[in-house]
């Protein structure tokens, strides 16, 4: 079911979501300021590409990780997830788009602060 559900969420929107994760980090790997983002934003993409089975889990809450996802707010996190609630809005519509509008939103409160957190799979 996770495989099905994963193929679906890429067709109808995970591409776009994994790809702009991967712009933000090239974009912040091109300046050599942004280069504390990029593992998050690549591990981010990952994980909007195929969500299903996955989960988030807190790593890291110490100051420097607080430091970095205010930048990473005011720089790059407001449009991603701006981005994430289009689509979610979008994807709501239908009774089959809710649970890929729910994983949306997910990845909406995400992008407002993505250091210090990782990206594990589940087994259940």
């Amino acid at each position: 079911m996770r495989l099905l559900l994963n193929i679906l969420w890429f067709i109808f929107g995970g591409w776009i979501s994994g790809t702009l994760w991967i712009v933000a980090g090239c974009v912040f790997a091109i300046t050599i300021v942004g280069l504390p983002w990029v593992p998050a934003a690549f591990r981010i993409a990952g994980f909007s590409y195929a969500p299903f089975g996955k989960m988030i889990v807190p790593r890291d809450a110490g100051p420097t990780s607080a430091v970095l996802n205010l930048l990473w707010l005011i720089f790059a996190g407001w449009w991603l997830a701006l981005h994430h609630i289009l689509i979610a809005i979008v994807q709501a519509v239908t009774i089959i788009g809710i649970p890929f509008a729910l994983q949306q939103v997910k990845l909406a409160g995400l992008s407002l602060t993505p250091v210090g957190v990782g990206v594990v799979e589940t087994y259940h």
